[in-house]
């Protein structure tokens, strides 16, 4: 009994190892078959369009935040205090020079007035006499001069009070939209309270904004630099019309100040922008479109369209020190020489070595037909 068992045995061992010698030479046999049918495949191609590294004029530039400023601002207060008779501030408005924004109570000055008044007809009254006496030896020429002194007195207190009244006669100094206001009539006003805000309405604004020292010692009366406004999508030009002649002791940056002449885009004084200012002097770069780049952990680069060893259209990666924006370009400081054709549009499912097809698109080089 004990040989039978062994016999049973050693079958079933073999009857296992001969089961799996057939299923790895079966395995075997289908994995040459996938490799010689994926070899018979083609290989996979990417569609892509390429763009040619080019030379650009580039000035480099630094950003700075600006503040929009008004040619003519002003805290409006009144010199003189009163009541308040009559209010036409309204936020918002806009009003001509001269035109009335707040008169305080001025009835008592009115009736100084028209006593003054009176007492000018009077003393021009008692001068006409006097010299009249005078010229018939009637009167001393000292009585005629305090006649003439006492029109004089009387003349001067009419103009001290039609100024008073000019004071608390309070007009737009010139043309400018009405800030808010918070003044209304039978209003107590002390002397010297702030009644609204007047910013000066015309196509030119400042801008004013800070850079290093080292980037102001570069800038020029009459150069151009961009501000960009919140929602604006063009920059605006503007001319530097003033350069502070004081570095900040702190910072160690000076104040720039900026003039925009006219723009579309309508900016309210006291908003922030950012200022493009650029920086050193012209030269020439090699730039291509943004969508030529790629980022990555491993730096940034840009697939370079070659002929491989088997005559097909392939793309090698190559790495790039990539600078600043220029448009809708960006600028390639090293890594890549003006006339090499690089992958635009469709860059981003590429590895290196990747054999791609080449479509035409509006940057697309005519060399590219020989592909």
């Amino acid at each position: 009994m004990n040989r039978q068992n062994w016999i049973r045995s050693l079958v079933l061992v073999l009857f296992i190892a001969l089961l799996g010698i057939g299923l790895a030479a079966w395995k075997y046999e289908s994995l040459q078959s996938e490799h010689a049918a994926s070899a018979r495949q083609p290989e996979p191609s990417e569609s892509i369009t390429v763009t040619v590294a080019r030379t650009i004029d580039h000035r480099p530039n630094t950003t700075s935040i600006g503040t929009v400023l008004a040619l003519r601002s002003i805290s409006l207060k009144n010199e003189l205090a009163g009541t308040v008779r009559e209010v036409r501030l309204r936020p918002g408005q806009l009003v001509e020079a001269g035109a009335l924004l707040v008169a305080l109570d001025v009835s008592v000055e009115e009736a100084d007035l028209r006593a003054q008044e009176a007492q000018v007809a009077l003393a021009k009254t008692i001068l006409n006499r006097r010299q009249h006496l005078s010229q018939e030896l009637a009167t001393t020429q000292e009585e005629v001069d305090r006649a003439r002194a006492d029109l004089d007195v009387a003349q001067a207190q009419i103009a001290r009070t039609k100024a008073v009244i000019a004071k608390k006669t309070i007009r737009a100094p010139f043309r400018a939209r009405v800030g808010i206001a918070d003044v209304h009539p039978g209003q107590y006003l002390d002397e010297g309270t702030l009644l609204t805000t007047l910013q000066g309405v015309s196509e030119a604004v400042n801008v004013d904004f800070a850079v290093p020292q080292q980037v102001a010692g570069s800038l020029r009366v009459g150069e151009t630099v961009e501000v960009v406004a919140v929602g604006a999508a063009l920059p605006i030009k503007a001319k530097i019309i003033a350069l502070d002649a004081r570095v900040d002791p702190i910072t160690r940056n000076a104040m720039v100040r900026a003039r925009i002449e006219s723009s579309r885009t309508v900016l309210a004084p006291g908003a922030s922008v950012r200022v493009r200012v650029p920086v050193g002097s012209m030269r020439q770069v090699v730039a291509v479109p943004v969508s030529a780049l790629r980022k990555g952990p491993g730096g940034d680069q840009v697939f370079v369209v070659t002929q491989g060893q088997d005559g097909q259209t392939r793309v090698r990666a190559r790495h790039v020190e990539s600078g600043p924006m220029a448009g809708d370009e960006i600028v390639i400081h090293e890594g890549l020489t003006a006339g090499e054709q690089v992958a635009a549009v469709g860059s981003f499912k590429l590895r290196d070595g990747a054999l791609v097809t080449i479509t035409a698109g509006p940057d697309s080089p005519s060399t590219q037909a020989q592909y």
